[in-house]
């Protein structure tokens, strides 16, 4: 399975902040916000990437995170010349995509908490599959609808009336039809490719999974400016409390074998002294101990 990274858009709702940056190149808390959707799709077992973004900025997103390789990773970059939908990245990654399943996280959303995108990934084997996750302001969102034995029967997108509290946070896995099925696509009413459509058109062709997060899950869109606040804010709680880094893709490249323990330690090595370099020390520091136990 191939990732992809939806990282463009005009960035409007952080205003003047992505005067200077991307909205995915902005801080949250520790790092840039990329790392953290990035991060989630590697530890799900990803490590071919296909980043979208803006002509202007993919140079930044090249500078950051290069070809991938120093992770384990193979990135590639495509153009979204003007932002037309959700959907439209299938379009743009048809190559990419080539005749593999595809997951599409995008660049603002931030998860963390449990095994359940880990599992979605190992255990697809064609469709679609989406989530749900319970929000109190579902009219900002996808929302949808289940019937009595828990089953998807509908989804709208941002409704003035939400049937239900489920939002559908901003990862989805397709098989390969997604570009066919995308292709075959009219525009909405605003002039875009909705990722809504997309789904509801795997839901009319019951190939549609919806799976609900747990509580004790944290989806945190990260696309205004308090909601930026608020992330960062629950990273820094998170890490200052339990001692691990959310969002850190050498960590996670090395959990998933991607990196050997000593090219981990090199990789480390090369970075300036500061607090993120420190963490990744004591990861290697702890996987030598371990390996001396063995």
């Amino acid at each position: 399975m191939k990732g992809i990274i939806l990282a463009g858009g005009a960035g409007s709702r952080l205003f003047p902040l992505t005067l200077v940056a991307s909205k995915q190149l902005q801080p949250v808390y520790d790092k840039p916000m990329v790392y953290y959707p990035l991060t989630t799709l590697i530890e799900g077992g990803i490590r071919e990437f296909c980043l979208i973004s803006t002509p202007h900025d993919l140079p930044r997103f090249k500078q950051l995170l290069g070809d991938g390789k120093a992770w384990g990773l193979s990135i590639e970059y495509r153009e979204q010349a003007k932002p037309e939908g959700i959907a439209q990245a299938f379009l743009i990654a048809e190559s990419f995509i080539g005749n593999d399943a595809v997951t599409l996280i995008l660049g603002d959303n931030i998860f963390y908490g449990g095994d359940t995108f880990q599992k979605a990934f190992g255990e697809f084997n064609g469709g679609a599959t989406i989530f749900g996750y319970h929000v109190t302001d579902p009219e900002r969102y996808g929302v949808v609808d289940f019937d009595a034995q828990g089953r998807a029967i509908s989804i709208e997108e941002k409704p003035k009336q939400p049937k239900s509290n489920y939002a559908v946070p901003g990862l989805y896995i397709f098989d390969n039809q997604v570009v066919a099925l995308t292709k075959a696509m009219k525009p909405s009413a605003r002039g875009e490719l909705e990722i809504t459509d997309l789904n509801m058109e795997y839901l009319r062709r019951g190939q549609l999974r919806v799976q609900t997060l747990n509580r004790g899950f944290a989806w945190l869109d990260a696309g205004t400016s308090s909601s930026l606040f608020d992330a960062s804010a629950y990273v820094q709680t998170i890490e200052k409390r339990q001692g691990v880094k959310i969002g850190c893709p050498e960590e996670a490249a090395f959990r998933q074998n991607f990196l050997s323990q000593p090219q981990l330690d090199a990789l480390t090595a090369r970075l300036p002294k500061c607090e993120y370099r420190a963490y990744l020390e004591e990861i290697v520091a702890e996987a030598k101990r371990l390996k001396k136990q063995v």
